[in-house]
């Protein structure tokens, strides 16, 4: 399996997503980038990273990348962090490319599904995006290898 998640500027959400998914799915090809390119080749955002670091998730050797469109073909499933990042990703996708899309909460269960992972960035809320970011990646892992 081969996830990637994608947020706007890579440096909160996605790599927070793709160390979560990680620590539970050990076994699969995970990857992060986003939609805009203004941090790519930087590390994620420091307080991001101090708030994974201390629920045990190293962020520290991530670095930011654009999602391209050879991404569809490289990846079975890519989670998304919010609507916006969704239609982004689609706006690129390639003519009969049937790569599958979904929000990163899809996996919670109909109370939360496509629900935005708030991004942290704006909302200074570090480990409320952690911690359901957290779940959703168990989720997820319990999902994929049921």
């Amino acid at each position: 399996m081969r996830i990637l998640t994608v947020c706007l500027g890579n440096i909160c959400r996605s790599p927070t997503a793709e160390a979560a998914l990680r620590a539970v799915l050990p076994d699969a090809e995970i990857d992060s980038a986003g939609t805009a390119g203004w941090h790519v080749g930087k590390p994620p955002y420091a307080p991001m990273q101090a708030a994974a670091k201390a629920q045990g998730l190293d962020l520290s050797r991530l670095r930011a990348r654009q999602f391209a469109v050879h991404d569809f073909a490289r990846f079975d499933l890519i989670l998304v962090m919010d609507a916006e990042n969704a239609a982004d990703v689609e706006a690129l996708r390639p003519a009969e490319n049937a790569t599958r899309v979904a929000m990163m909460t899809d996996a919670l269960g109909e109370t939360e599904k496509g629900r935005a992972v708030p991004d942290p960035y704006y909302t200074r809320d570090f480990d409320g995006a952690l911690d359901l970011i957290r779940r959703a990646a168990e989720a997820w892992a319990a999902e994929l290898t049921s």
